[in-house]
């Protein structure tokens, strides 16, 4: 019968390398291969969105109030697994982990030359 289907609930909270502001490399898709500074985050989609990158042109109707129409050409996201962080000391994509310092803050870290990340 009908009936409203009951929501997955996630057993654990998604844990994401990537953050605001990191500068990523696209290693899948038509983008493959260029940099970019990631804008926003979608965690509930696992998906980025990336400056000047995946861009996608929107028609846009125009409103009632001050917004005229045409065609607008924006970022779309790209699935976090397609994208790789940038190290800014060796300046290659890498892999990122984390670690503690003395001082007891959790950090992110480049695993390929060991170099922290931010902190």
């Amino acid at each position: 019968m009908g009936g409203k289907k009951a929501v997955a609930v996630p057993k654990y909270q998604k844990k994401f390398k990537i953050k605001k502001d990191d500068i990523v490399m696209v290693i899948a898709g038509k983008e493959k291969g260029k940099t970019g500074k990631v804008l926003r985050v979608i965690k509930k989609k696992d998906r980025v969105i990336v400056e000047k990158l995946n861009m996608v042109k929107r028609h846009l109707r125009p409103g009632p109030y001050s917004q005229e129409g045409g065609i607008l050409e924006r970022e779309a996201p790209i699935h976090i697994s397609n994208v790789m962080l940038v190290c800014p000391k060796c300046s290659k994509p890498t892999r990122v982990g984390y670690k503690f310092l003395d001082d007891q803050s959790k950090v992110r870290y480049c695993k390929k030359c060991g170099e922290v990340i931010d902190g």
